[in-house]
This record gives structure tokens, sequence and C-alpha cells, in this order.
């Protein structure tokens, strides 16, 4: 999942003299912790960035205040449990929660923190889904190597990408249905790799909006990396080396549709892709189109028995750098297979299509 995390300096302790701010200058949240348990202290979150943090006192009750002149988008942590609020100065936040059932909690006093509330169970659901997948991930590579794991990772997120791409139209519907911080919420639990052009957009859509929010801020400034790679950019420039040794560059390629296809020849799923790539490549050489195969590899025997092996019959380069290739920055790669669509002008104009995907958008864009 992204990570919006603060990078500016939070404030540690608090000066008495900033608790004679108004009313309407300060943030409030206060409540009750059932059944804490060994929980001890509600902590507040902005981003990643822990905040600040407060005691369960007699009668498990808690109460946290901080001078503001505007809304903050927050999480609450209670022990595991964590809650996304909104504060909004001058309006104190009612949080109630049973720590033996922690999903049942209770927010009064803001509107903006109820419709988070609305929104969590679509977040726990993509959640769980997460978790299942990183704990069977974890399991399954404890003994792997390099390349197994790679593998590994790639099919399992092809296997889950349906759920994502379900979890993405919702929580857009939902931000587009709210124009506030509760929607600015729901786009940043975006996977960028699942949801590029949706956190793209939305970028574009705020930019106007929450202008002293460091949160948000914050977040347009991770978005912004995002724009160098997205569709219409140009395609960084590529270097490397074909099977003998001859210098190939991506611009070389200008007047030419161009596959851009990462791959390595221990890619499990790379190698089931490439019989469709033969396919597309035959069926549209003649019309303008080529594709230019970058390979992750080090070993160099491996490489080219899986050129040969998969009949991959266009031009094939390699730095032989496998992960510590500058094109895994460049492309901003973590994980294979990957692949960019480049014009005759050297511009992205799609993004790792596979399969049938691949070819309906081939002929569109070539017939």
């Amino acid at each position: 999942m992204m990570k919006f995390a603060v990078k500016s300096s939070l404030f540690g302790a608090l000066l008495l003299s900033l608790w004679s701010c108004s009313n309407n200058d300060t943030i409030r949240v206060s409540g009750e912790i059932q059944n804490p348990g060994n929980v001890k202290v509600v902590s507040f979150y902005e981003g990643d960035r822990k905040l600040d943090s407060t005691f369960i006192a007699d009668g498990n009750r808690f109460k946290f205040e901080r001078p503001t002149t505007q809304e903050r988008l927050l999480t609450l942590q209670v022990g595991n449990n964590r809650y996304p609020i909104i504060l909004e100065p001058g309006k104190e936040l009612i949080f109630n929660v049973d720590l033996q059932n922690p999903d049942n909690y209770v927010v009064e006093g803001s509107e903006l923190t109820q419709k988070l509330k609305e929104f969590a169970p679509l977040k726990s659901r993509i959640d769980f889904v997460r978790d299942s997948l990183q704990q069977v991930f974890t399991k399954a590579t404890a003994d792997m190597g390099t390349n197994d794991v790679q593998n590994l990772r790639s099919a399992m997120l092809m296997q889950f990408e349906p759920y994502f791409k379900d979890y993405t139209h919702k929580a857009v519907a939902f931000a587009n249905k709210n124009n506030d911080l509760s929607g600015f919420y729901a786009m940043t639990t975006l996977d960028p790799e699942m949801a590029e052009a949706q956190l793209i957009a939305y970028s574009d859509k705020i930019k106007d909006q929450f202008p002293d929010n460091r949160y948000v801020n914050d977040f347009r400034v991770e978005v912004d990396k995002l724009k160098k790679l997205a569709v219409g950019q140009p395609a960084p420039e590529i270097i490397g080396y074909t099977p003998d040794n001859k210098t190939v560059k991506l611009s070389d390629y200008k007047g030419k549709i161009v596959l851009v296809d990462f791959w390595a020849s221990w890619c499990m799923p790379c190698r089931e892709e490439n019989p469709n790539i033969v396919k597309q490549f035959a069926a549209f050489k003649d019309k303008n189109f080529t594709v230019l195969g970058v390979s992750l590899d080090d070993n160099p025997g491996s490489w080219m028995r899986a050129i040969e092996d998969d009949k991959l019959t266009w031009t094939n380069i390699s730095d032989l750098k496998a992960w510590s290739s500058p094109l895994i920055i460049d492309y901003s790669i973590k994980g294979i297979p990957a692949s960019y669509i480049v014009d005759a002008q050297g511009n992205i104009i799609a993004k790792n299509l596979r399969g049938k995907s691949l070819e309906e958008f081939l002929t569109k864009t070539l017939n």
C-alpha cells in the first residue's frame, strides 16, 4: 500500500502557554476504552508519524487536545487496533470502543469521522485480503531464493488483482461522493501500482484544496513521483547490450510503437506470457510495431537459452545486473513481468498489458 508519511518535524511536548488558545483553535477527542486489558495508552498518528499519546485514566477514560486551526486527519491506535478520525477545530469528538469487540466502535460529534466509519468495512475487507496474501507469501518464501520470491510475488499479485481493482473502484466512488478529508483518506489507502491513474487524477482535482494541510501536501509530492512514469509521459531512456554485445537504446526506435518488456529467464510468469508476446509480434510487426526485451538476468547463458527456447526473435538487451540495474529505479520496477508501450514519439501510452488485454490494445491502436 502507498504510504504518505509526514516528513516535517512534529511537536514533542506542548508548552503550557499554548493551552490558552480559544476553543475554535483546538481539536479534541475523548472517550472510553472498555476492557482495555494490558493496553495503557491511546496513540495518535498523522500519516506514519506518531503525533502524540495519552494514558487511559481511571474509569478507562482518555482525553487528547492540541492547538490547531485546521482539520486534521489522524489515526487513533488502541493496542493493535487503528481507527481513522478527522478532528475539527472547535468540535470535540467522542470515541468509545470495547476491545472485546474492536470493530464495533462508536463516534459522535464529527460528521467527517462518521463518514470514515461508514468506509471502514471496505477498508477492513481489503486489509484482510492483503494480510492473508502477505502471510501466505511470507510463509512460502521463508527458504526461497531471490528469483523464486519474485516469481511467487508476481503470481500472487495477478491472482489477487481483481480484489484490488474492485476496492479501487469503490474507494474512488466514495471520494467522488465526499469532497472532503474523508474522501481524501479513502484515496490514500489505494495501492499506487494498481491505481496510478486514479491517484493522479484525484491529486489534480484537489490541487487547490487543503492548501495548508501537511498530510495532503505530502500526498501531492508522492503522486508527483508517479506522474513521471504515467501514461503520456516520455519514457526514460534505456541502454543495454544484445547477446552479441551490441549497444541498443530505446531512443533508437523513435518512429515505431514499441512494447518494452521487462522479463528474465528465471521469471515463470514472464515465460508463461512470452507465447502471447510472440503471437502479437507476429501479428503486428508489419504495422510499425516491435518489441524490445529488457532482461533482469545476471547469467548470460540462462538469458540466451531462454531467448532461443521461447523463440523471442525481436531485439533483446540486458546489462546483466539483475535487481542492481539502474533501470529498476528509472522505471520503478518492483516485480516482473512489467511492460510499457511507447509511441512513435517516445511517450508512454500503456502499461503492464498482458494476455487478451495486450492483444485488444494493439488491435485498437494499430488497426
